[in-house]
């Protein structure tokens, strides 16, 4: 099996790092769908080479993976 399709969430929030808003990036990092979107924008960014570019975004790619992954903090869709 191949590598996981990006899903349209990361491709949207990744658009908007390239064009360089990374404060729209972060409102929407902030209201994520799941983990899994976080972790595979995380991996799109990486593979953009916007990794590290922006240390706020990727702190609250962090902070926002750590929070949904606690079990009771899940956020109904």
């Amino acid at each position: 099996m191949g590598k996981p399709k990006t899903n349209e969430w990361a491709v949207k929030v990744l658009a908007l790092l390239k064009g360089g808003n990374a404060a729209a990036a972060i409102a929407q990092i902030k209201v994520a769908p799941s983990v899994r979107d976080l972790q595979q924008l995380q991996q799109a960014a990486a593979a953009a080479g916007l990794g590290g570019r922006w240390p706020d975004v990727d702190a609250a790619i962090a902070d926002n993976v750590d929070a949904l992954a606690a079990p009771r903090l899940h956020r109904s869709p």
